[in-house]
């Protein structure tokens, strides 16, 4: 039997420790970290996390040997994403805050060649530093708008020289670094987060709070208007119930012209509507002046709401009219599909 090295033995022990005292466990790629950004994360991760970069065939042995002794036989599955220059970061944050914790603290970095940029790529327009020179070809080769203007080089339009996931060329990484552009972002790229037996991977901790946040409050809003309207009572709609129900018997009380305290002024009213309705069809002489000074009030109120109604008349009439254009143009458009 091979002879395992004793520092290898106490790696794992500490690792499999980590693992144990923390109930978020994150593997994450630290292979393209330079020295100093390393160290700026730890900083940054003091008190909210544990960060410890080991061997991958540890990191492996570490996992299955912490997953035994928890009980835990699903943690073993984090294995499966182990990769590059993995590391375990070990936190009480939940995987979503962690994983936008960590998005959040990347830095900057210069364009590199064969690298995809992680989102759109932008070419400023204005005066550069550069000098004039062959640069200005270079760029007009790239389709970046360049020109010589008071001895600068200068950039006519804003330019968009690479979309997300896209490869930076050699010649393009040239060029952006000649700019001072840095395209790139150097941090902890996270490879999968377990907690409570769940393995959370980047594409799921991916989420747009303030998205999120708006989807929850839309659900929110039709579960509560569904359970208004089928009168299914919770502590949430049992007021909303109530107020509809009290509306509707209202409605049907007035309608009805059952007379209760709370009616009574509806069917009143509705009873001097149609008062004032017959009284319109009587002969004039007939009329007390009271009768007619109500009838004159009620005239001089239609004329002042009239214009508006034709307005509204007019637009209804006017979105009609644009509907049966556009049906026509839909028709016609089939009609020169199918010949």
């Amino acid at each position: 039997m091979a002879h395992v090295a004793e520092w290898k033995k106490k790696e794992v022990e500490v690792l499999a420790n980590i693992i144990k005292e923390h109930p978020v466990i994150a593997l994450v790629d630290v292979a393209n970290v330079p020295a100093y950004p390393l160290s700026k994360m730890r900083e940054n991760l003091r008190d909210k996390a544990v960060l410890r970069v080991s061997r991958n065939t540890l990191i492996e042995l570490a996992i299955k040997k912490a997953a035994e002794e928890l009980g835990k036989p699903e943690l073993v599955k984090l294995i499966d994403y182990i990769q590059g220059g993995a590391a375990i970061l070990a936190t009480e944050m939940n995987p979503f805050k962690l994983y936008r914790f960590l998005q959040e603290n990347k830095t900057p970095a210069p364009a590199k060649p064969g690298v995809p940029v992680p989102k759109d790529v932008v070419v400023p327009a204005g005066p550069t530093a550069l000098a004039p020179g062959p640069v200005v070809g270079e760029m007009q080769a790239l389709g970046i708008p360049a020109r010589i203007e008071k001895g600068k080089v200068t950039i006519q339009k804003e330019t968009v020289v690479l979309k997300a996931g896209e490869i930076i060329t050699p010649q393009l990484a040239n060029i952006l670094n000649k700019l001072g552009l840095e395209p790139l972002e150097v941090g902890l790229d996270v490879l999968a987060v377990y907690e409570d037996g769940i393995i959370y991977t980047p594409n799921v901790l991916a989420v747009d709070p303030e998205e999120y946040i708006q989807m929850l409050q839309q659900a929110y809003m039709y579960a509560f208007n569904l359970s208004v309207n089928i009168a299914y009572p919770t502590k949430q709609t049992i007021e909303a119930i109530l107020q509809k129900a009290f509306l509707n018997a209202k409605s049907v009380a007035v309608e009805a012209n059952y007379i209760t305290k709370d009616t009574a002024g509806d069917i009143l009213s509705k009873a001097f509507r149609v008062a004032l309705f017959i009284a319109q069809q009587l002969p004039e002489e007939l009329l007390d002046e009271k009768t007619k000074e109500l009838l004159n009030q009620q005239a001089q109120l239609a004329v002042a709401t009239q214009p508006q109604v034709v307005e509204e008349e007019e637009k209804v009439e006017e979105e009609e009219e644009e509907e049966e254009k556009e049906e026509e143009e839909a028709l016609a458009g089939l009609g020169a599909l199918f010949g």
